[in-house]
């Protein structure tokens, strides 16, 4: 499922000039809660900031500020050959409180999921010499150091590997009142995402075989099963 893109545009762009985008970069927005209040804040000429996209905790949607080929103004000398998310997020939150944002991480997955489509970058995470180099991957902003803009999101507790094995796994979005998430493999190498829900319950949703599409129902949407239940 494709993701929903609300457009919210940003006067705060330029011309890539030709180059290649090669990276997917992550940031955290440090205090916009909502890809509306992002979009907002973009709006005004007088920031002279932006970025691509932004997410939050609805489901599958992001806010778009600036289309994909233009060069968004986020991360200094690698504008040029990037293409930027921000999390409606902060770089201080913990393992447990990003947990607590199930739909930011999974709105974050499938946008860099169809961004490596559109340009042709792997999936993979890039080291901080990898990024500033030349590699083609995904990395978050502190890993493109001083020439980046010397900053330090999206923080030490992001699930940047499980966003990533989410991204590859072109997961699901998670159902309505989802508290926490997290994904493994089977023996054969299949993904599965595993979800808690506000009441309690848990249920998991798999990959039909390794790296294809998920289990899903006769209405096609996806086949979400109750822990210990599997007929419900």
């Amino acid at each position: 499922m494709a993701l929903k893109r609300i457009w919210i545009p940003s006067p705060n762009y330029s011309s890539r000039g030709g180059s290649r985008v090669r990276l997917i970069v992550l940031h955290t927005a440090e205090g916009a809660l909502t890809i509306e209040s992002l979009g907002g804040y973009f709006s005004n000429s007088s920031v002279q900031a932006s970025s691509h996209v932004g997410a939050d905790d609805k489901v599958n949607t992001v806010g778009e500020f600036v289309k994909r080929e233009n060069k968004a103004w986020t991360q200094s000398q690698y504008n040029p050959v990037s293409v930027s998310m921000e999390l409606c997020a902060f770089s201080s939150w913990s393992a447990a409180e990003w947990n607590r944002h199930p739909n930011m991480l999974a709105n974050c997955a499938a946008w860099i999921a169809e961004e490596a489509a559109y340009f042709g970058i792997p999936i993979q995470k890039l080291t901080p010499s990898q990024a500033q180099g030349s590699g083609r991957g995904v990395c978050q902003h502190k890993d493109l150091g001083a020439a980046g803009g010397g900053h330090h999101d999206c923080g030490p507790d992001f699930p940047i590997d499980q966003v990533l094995e989410m991204a590859r796994g072109g997961t699901p979005p998670p159902p309505e009142g989802t508290m926490a998430i997290s994904v493994g493999s089977n023996a054969d190498g299949r993904l599965a995402v595993f979800v808690q829900l506000e009441s309690g319950e848990v249920k998991h949703c798999e990959q039909q075989k390794p790296n294809s599409d998920w289990w899903k129902n006769d209405d096609g949407t996806y086949k979400w099963l109750t822990m210990g239940n599997p007929g419900k």
